[in-house]
């Protein structure tokens, strides 16, 4: 997928067109190639679920409702607009109409000549969009759109057009008295008719007629022209009382103001249209809005930041799944994370919550995180963590930048409250948002049309991205306002942008050319240039990778240490030292070099794991580039010293040491009273509290105590022995169906051909039969069916049958039969497009086609 994906709609293949005027949209299907059939399936997938019999199937499919919306909601905003034209066009309307209805075609309008100009330049491109995506159809003498696509664009009181006009003069007097119709257009000055259809003609020809309904307005008295004015852009709905002001009655006498109820009145279309300058719109969009440049930085200084980001986003996310190693906060019972457990998250890692969230919910889309699925469910990595931590860092990051770009959970609405009021919380149900995606998408494709190195100004590249996918009001309008906003934020904390630039290896995680900038052009991004859009996400992945590996800081074998008992880590640490000094020192602070501080409790801890002194002074001598310093080495020798002298058992809990002594000072202690504690034998004492209680509290008073197994060995902790059960990652919430590949086209295309033909193939009748009405299988005894596919097979000729799977299904085929033995045929099926066998008892009937098609 590439830059020219934005608006693959806009790219109208050959064949669109219609020679002769259809009457049916399946007829103007059938005349179309089969590059426009494909270029249908493609914009509207929906379709192809499941694959259409014939051409009337899909025609009638593509008619229904929610193909439709789905349809109009993927039109950029002037085929939208050009639509809407033609829902309060004539049906059928000719082009020419449609151009007047956006640029206007009276004095009344104000259209620039710039303006028309875009429109004139535009609108072939936006009626070539909506044709081939089957929502208009007719030559352009006679375009119809959709009967569907006019009901759900047409202006109705309950749901007002967006072109702001109300119903025609002959909808909004349809339940007026012919009494009433009549007296209208005598006060407005027409001659009375024989009947209301014709007054109400006539009443209507006034209002399209120019000049004479130029003369109408200018009697009216300047208060009515006013009242005009606050309707004539919408809404066209106005209330009145029932003894209303002079102005508007004198409106209303006339039928430039049409009752709708008692109460209500409304400014008929004709009228609006010539008050407006015969413009459908207000504001015509023919051209998209351009994505202006906010700053301008060198490619390389962009790729470095981005860099520099992506290294902190490897170690934020380590961080975090370090953290958990022992098991992390428990599971809500209605799932996912509590905001306590939130807030502690982002203050282990430093950064905000809603960054926590963010990242927490990438990990677990990227399947790295997840719940144990134990009774006291908790959060902890899964076994794919380890895998992951095993790979270079550049291909640990394209992991995590892929899984963002196709991930449905979308972390900025955590916080917010479902349909039913509930609170969405990290890591639990409702995340999904199906247009994550497509938005993401988007928003990195618009950057990218521009120059390497060139940060987008945000409120351009919002209004280009309302212009290709207008919005329709309602929260899913808010929402991709929001997805966006949240897109270039996140771009920004993944390292994907570099101060608000698109990097390189996000360029190549999208398959763009790396050299430079898409032009812009009226076909959107990319100019209709082709780029390889069927490339392998894994493939794009390592690209990336590839890409952003000599960015990446060099991993380094050593530290510094110093007196102050600190270690400076001048760049990232290779995986085994990280590891064991993260266990021996706290990370005192980050970023360019890393600061680890030893302290008691820390080489405690490197001792609990089953280090001993020795161990430890010859690895610090090992990987330092400095002497050990003689403070670092007196504590290591001293907690070391102190380490294990006392042993706490279960019990409930014990202590036992060798020095009776030790344990007097500890009776002794008030800081012991917590723990209960009482003497069985001059070296043992016992406790009422659990074991990993009496060894934070002797820990507490400043002890270094060991615990021990049930055979009075020392035991050994591990950091890193909890793991969940293998786990799949959550899979990303499709927005409706996948759009389908080539292989997947060529044979729906096919298909759909091959049954239409089988469809519509003209046969030959026997005398005495009834025609078959349409969709009706063939019906002719055992007999004659043999002897039909007998004789056809010796002729080479092609018949027409029905026949009816294992399944039940019915179905009409065309095929050309060349051997019929031991109850079967077998012949070339022009519907599959290959050589087939079929029982013979499954076929219902068989006719011979007509000579033109034999």
């Amino acid at each position: 997928m590439g830059i020219a994906e934005l608006d693959r709609e806009a790219d109208v293949p050959e064949g669109t067109g219609v020679g002769t005027a259809p009457r049916t949209l399946a007829e103007a299907l059938r005349a179309g190639g089969d590059e426009a059939l494909a270029a249908l399936l493609r914009a509207r997938p929906d379709l192809l679920s499941p694959v259409p019999n014939d051409l009337t199937q899909l025609a009638t499919r593509a008619g229904t409702r929610a193909s439709v919306v789905r349809a109009l909601e993927r039109l950029d905003r002037f085929a939208l607009q050009t639509a809407e034209a033609l829902a309060v066009a004539p049906d059928p309307a000719p082009y020419d109409v449609l151009l007047s209805l956006l640029t206007g075609s009276g004095s009344g309008g104000d259209t620039t000549d710039a303006t028309v100009a875009a429109i004139t330049e535009a609108l072939p491109r936006a009626v070539g969009v909506l044709r081939a995506q089957a929502l208009i159809w007719g030559d352009d003498e006679r375009i119809r759109l959709v009967r569907t696509a006019r009901e759900l664009l047409a202006p109705t009181p309950q749901h007002p057009s967006p072109t702001g006009l109300g119903p025609t003069v002959a909808e909004a007097t349809s339940g007026m008295s012919p009494g009433r119709i009549q007296d209208i257009i005598a006060t407005a000055g027409l001659p009375a008719t024989h009947d209301p259809v014709s007054a109400v003609t006539a009443l209507a020809g006034l209002f399209t007629d120019r000049t004479r309904m130029a003369a109408l307005l200018d009697t009216a008295p300047p208060e009515a022209l006013a009242v005009l004015d606050r309707l004539v852009w919408g809404p066209p709905y106005g209330e009145v009382t029932a003894d209303p002001a002079p102005p508007v009655r004198w409106l209303r006498d006339r039928g430039l103001l049409l009752p709708v109820s008692t109460r209500t009145v409304v400014l008929p279309r004709e009228a609006a249209l010539h008050l407006r300058g015969g413009r459908a719109h207000r504001v015509p969009e023919p051209v998209a809005p351009v994505v202006a440049v906010a700053r301008d930085h060198r490619p390389q200084v962009v790729d470095s930041a981005a860099a520099g980001q992506a290294h902190l986003a490897l170690a934020t996310a380590e961080e975090l799944l370090k953290s958990w190693h022992q098991g992390g906060p428990q599971v809500l019972r209605a799932g996912g994370l509590a905001v306590r457990d939130l807030k502690r998250t982002a203050a282990a890692l430093d950064v905000p919550e809603a960054t926590a969230a963010f990242w927490l919910e990438l990990v677990h889309c990227a399947g790295l995180l997840a719940s144990d699925g134990e009774a006291d469910e908790r959060f902890a990595p899964t076994p794919a963590y380890d895998d992951w931590l095993d790979l270079p860092p550049a291909e640990r990051w394209a992991l995590l930048a892929a899984t963002w770009l196709t991930a449905t959970r979308t972390s900025g609405v955590i916080g917010t409250q479902d349909a039913k009021g509930r609170v969405l919380s990290a890591l639990g149900p409702g995340l999904d948002r199906a247009q994550a995606p497509e938005v993401r998408r988007r928003v990195l494709l618009l950057q990218a049309t521009l120059p390497p190195g060139a940060a987008a100004d945000r409120e351009t590249l919002l209004a280009r991205l309302r212009w290709d996918r207008p919005p329709r009001g309602g929260p899913l309008a808010e929402l991709r306002e929001q997805l966006a906003v949240w897109t270039l934020d996140e771009a920004e904390t993944l390292g994907i942008t570099g101060r608000g630039a698109l990097a390189s290896p996000a360029r190549a995680l999208l398959n763009l050319p790396l050299a430079e900038a898409a032009p812009l052009s009226p076909e959107g991004p990319g100019g209709g240039q082709e780029h390889d859009h069927d490339c392998e996400p894994a493939l794009a992945a390592s690209r990336a990778a590839a890409l952003l590996a000599p960015l990446l800081p060099e991993a380094v074998d050593h530290v510094l240490l110093q007196a102050d008992l600190t270690a400076v880590a001048p760049g990232p640490l290779r995986r085994p030292l990280a590891e064991t000094l993260s266990v021996l020192a706290d990370v005192e602070s980050k970023g360019g070099a890393t600061v680890y501080r030893f302290t008691p409790g820390s080489v405690r801890r490197a001792l609990d794991a089953g280090r001993s002194a020795s161990d430890l002074h010859d690895f610090l001598t090992a990987h330092s580039r400095t002497p050990v310093p003689q403070p670092l080495a007196y504590l290591i020798d001293d907690v070391a010293r102190k380490h294990g002298h006392l042993r706490v058992g279960a019990a409930s809990a014990y202590v036992r040491c060798d020095d009776d002594a030790v344990l007097g000072e500890i009776l002794a202690d008030r800081r012991s009273a917590a723990l209960r504690l009482r003497r069985l034998a001059p070296t043992v004492l016992a406790a009422q509290a659990d074991p990993a209680t009496l060894l934070d509290g002797l820990r507490s008073m400043g002890y270094a105590p060991a615990a021990e197994s049930a055979e009075g060995d020392v035991l050994i902790t591990r950091a890193d022995a909890h793991r969940t059960p293998p786990r799949t990652a959550p899979a990303p919430v499709p927005d409706g169906p996948p759009t389908p590949d080539a292989t997947l086209l060529k044979a729906a295309v096919r298909a759909v051909r091959a049954g239409d033909r089988a469809a519509t193939v003209v046969r030959k009748e026997p005398a005495a039969a009834a025609p078959l009405t349409a969709g009706e299988l063939p019906r002719t005894s055992p007999a004659d069916t043999l002897a039909t596919v007998q004789a056809a097979a010796m002729t080479g000729s092609a018949l027409w049958i029905g026949y009816v799977n294992a399944e039940g299904a019915a179905s009409q085929r065309v095929i050309a039969p060349v051997r019929v033995e031991g109850g079967f045929v077998t012949g070339y099926d022009h519907t599959a497009d290959e050589v087939r066998t079929y029982p013979l008892h499954r076929i219902t009937g068989v006719a011979e086609l007509a000579d033109e098609e034999s």
